[in-house]
């Protein structure tokens, strides 16, 4: 047995019966030798994120080098040319089903109910994590998207509708992280998950297989968007919401409660054997209940006849101090600078801070656990904290208070007082009874020198603790031996509210008196102590965390709409992507209308492309938004409308009769073969009809031929259309 002379502090008289636990051997880990649970390396959140990151590097490098983007396209369209073959009207349909499946409103109510049913399981830390995952994925997703600005497949006909470029495709984009979302918010960790995971694979494979059967896609296009959704989702759950911690579970408990069993569970007994020379025959976690910060844990070990049984020992992981550090911030928010509530920067102090509380308070004559010692069980993430167990004692709330008890409690806050020091967590959890003696512990938040604010709290909590199961009058009574008059009265106006711990304030909504109220009208007058406190501090961090949770959640809502067209560059006279998919979306159109050289006073709008149009409109800061929208189609509608000499090479010109009014409205039709473009003139109210003049030099055509001729040359493939027949 280890001698009690090699503690760092002298420890108070043991209880009679009750010798320190038996200790054996120590033995230290030797350098370089792993640790009792080494911190699992992920190969597959690894994987994925190296198989995104390749992806996406390989697509910029070949839509920069000719060679290698030739290489590419052709590849994915002797891919695509090959599932053309297979083509046949009731495949068709199918895959044309399962493509408006899911990318339409369908996949929206998946999106919807993920975050329904994470809500209604109080998931609040897997829906910020989902939530958070879409905004960053929307973020890089559409800077990836207009990065590329791929247009869509070449050399083999597209037989669906599509929007906006291919690459990365957002359907399947958006269709990965709200399934993935679904695994790591709603499906229990090991088997359960593995089939979950599976089933996504499945689904995402028929989506896209469906997709590269109607030619809407690239390979690689679905590649890179599988890629990126499984990626983020992963590493956000994964590095956010571990398991071992933040468990998707459907039973009761708090979510700060790890699995002791497993690996873990042999973990622990290897540690606490190494470190501190125990032999843990059993691992039993109690008091959860109470307990939200860490995962309490009585140990059965192996004794000399006259020692004890058991020790007591509270794990802390690294999502302990997160939690730690996020209600801290939160507190912060609500309610401004109460005290110093600093949060705990590692595992490694949180616990080493405990483990010194334990020691001081056991200095000024506070009964409190002895500390046997803390034993590492994964480095910088898992400690546990090893104390006496008090074997034998019950909370607070289920023993019977008599005066000694309450002579006790009243006693413990008064040592407090004397030694400067508050312990901030004082309730029903937090005291035991062993044998008429009152017992302390939860020491993890102790405060020394705290605010004189915090110490009357502690006075405040003590006496409506030991009211719940006694008389409040014979609580104040006893407390005027001990307290003044004014120090009473300060303790109840500052205990108001949250200054009360959760557990306290429930056990005093179930106790028909009013406590809180009869400790008032006992204690001389006194203003209650207003809990808010204001600071620039505060402010900026509430504005801060408002405005980006607002910017967020419309950013993040923008994946809740169906997909399929996110946008695209403006459609600029030339050979650019947004030209080529022009020639895209109207296949049988010989000319192609474009933006050339704006006037002065007018700008770009807005444009969209997708199969069966192109659109764009051009503002004035004269003629208003919207003053003139240009559309190309394949056929219009030029009845009432009169023949003009046209100013396109190429093309007839329409107009029809401008209807009276106080503002310019016009229409304009110019067709060719195979397609037809409008000019819808609308200038707000006292515009002058003198810029429309200006449209004609800001709107110019492009022939396809052009266009069909360039691809040829660039890729040596065919731009399917007019001048270019393709298989399919």
């Amino acid at each position: 047995m280890v001698s009690e002379n090699t503690e760092r502090t002298m420890a108070p008289a043991v209880p009679p019966g009750a010798a320190p636990a038996q200790r054996t051997g120590r033995q230290r880990r030797p350098t370089g030798a792993p640790p009792p649970l080494p911190h699992p390396f992920r190969v597959t959140t690894t994987a994925w994120l190296l198989l995104a990151v390749a992806i996406v590097t390989c697509a910029f490098l070949f839509s920069q080098h000719t060679a290698w983007l030739r290489l590419d396209d052709r590849a994915n369209t002797w891919l695509l040319r090959r599932l053309a073959d297979a083509r046949t009207p009731w495949l068709t349909s199918l895959a044309s089903g399962i493509k408006e499946a899911g990318s339409g409103w369908g996949v929206t109510g998946v999106g919807l109910s993920v975050v329904a049913l994470t809500m209604i399981f109080r998931r609040w830390r897997h829906l910020l994590v989902f939530v958070g995952s879409l905004f960053f994925l929307v973020i890089v997703g559409q800077w990836i998207y207009f990065a590329l600005a791929r247009p869509r497949p070449y050399g083999v006909s597209i037989i669906d509708s599509w929007g906006g470029y291919s690459a990365p495709s957002p359907p399947v984009v958006v269709l990965t992280i709200f399934l993935m979302g679904a695994v790591y918010c709603l499906v229990v960790p090991g088997r359960p998950r593995a089939y979950a995971k599976a089933a996504v694979a499945v689904v995402l494979t028929v989506f896209c297989l469906a997709r590269l059967y109607l030619a809407v896609d690239h390979l690689d296009d679905v590649l890179l968007a599988v890629a990126l959704g499984v990626a983020v989702t992963v590493t956000a759950f994964r590095y956010f919401t571990p398991n071992e911690v933040f468990p998707v579970v459907y039973r009761r408990g708090r979510t700060a409660h790890v699995d002791v069993t497993g690996r873990r569970g042999e973990a622990i007994r290897q540690a606490v054997r190494d470190q501190l020379g125990l032999t843990v025959l059993e691992i039993k976690p109690v008091g959860l209940e109470s307990s939200a910060g860490s995962t309490p844990l009585r140990l059965e070990v192996e004794v000399d006849p006259d020692a004890d049984q058991y020790v007591f020992g509270k794990l802390y992981t690294k999502g302990h101090v997160r939690s730690d550090r996020w209600y801290k911030l939160w507190r912060t928010i609500l309610y401004g600078a109460l005290e110093d509530e600093s949060p705990f920067k590692t595992v490694r102090r949180l616990v080493t801070y405990e483990d010194y509380a334990l020691r001081l308070l056991q200095d000024i004559g506070v009964r409190t656990a002895r500390p046997y010692g803390i034993v590492e069980i994964t480095p910088e993430r898992e400690y546990l904290l090893v104390t006496e167990f008090f074997h034998g004692a019950v909370e607070i709330g289920e023993a019977d208070v008599d005066d000694g008890l309450i002579d006790q409690g009243l006693t413990l806050v008064r040592r407090l007082w004397d030694a400067g020091i508050a312990h901030r967590d004082i309730k029903p959890g937090n005291l035991m009874v062993r044998a008429g003696e009152l017992l302390l512990i939860d020491v993890a938040f102790v405060q020394v020198r705290p605010s004189p604010w915090r110490q009357a709290v502690d006075l405040g909590n003590m006496m409506l603790v030991l009211a719940v199961r006694s008389d409040p009058q014979r609580v104040y009574q006893r407390a005027l031996r001990q307290f003044t008059p004014a120090e009473l009265a300060e303790a109840f106006a500052a205990t108001r509210g949250v200054a009360s711990p959760t557990q306290l304030r429930a056990f005093m909504k179930r106790d028909p008196r009013d406590l809180l109220g009869t400790f008032r009208a006992l204690a001389p007058p006194r203003e209650p102590i207003v809990l808010q406190r204001w600071s620039f501090r505060r402010v900026g961090l509430a504005v801060a965390i408002l405005g980006g949770t607002a910017i967020a959640l419309n950013v993040s809502g923008n994946a809740f709409f169906p997909a399929e067209n996110i946008g695209v560059h403006p459609p600029l006279c030339g050979t650019g992507p947004s030209m080529i998919l022009s020639a895209q979306a109207v296949p049988s159109a010989a000319q192609l209308p474009c933006i050339a050289a704006l006037p002065s006073g007018w700008r770009i709008g807005g444009q969209n492309i997708a199969s069966g149009h192109v659109t764009f409109w051009l503002d004035s800061d004269q003629a208003g938004p919207r003053a003139v929208v240009v559309t190309l189609t394949a056929v219009c509608d030029v009845s009432g409308a009169r023949q003009a000499p046209s100013d396109q090479p190429g093309t007839r010109r329409f107009d029809r009769p401008a209807s009276p009014g106080a503002r310019f409205a016009r229409l304009r039709f110019y067709t060719f073969p195979g397609g037809c473009v409008s000019y819808q003139l609308d200038f707000a109210p006292g515009a002058s009809p003198l810029l429309a003049p200006g449209v004609r030099s800001a709107v110019a055509f492009v022939p396809r031929v052009t266009l069909v001729d360039y691809v040829r040359d660039k890729e040596s493939l065919a731009l399917c259309g007019r001048g270019a027949a393709c298989p399919g």
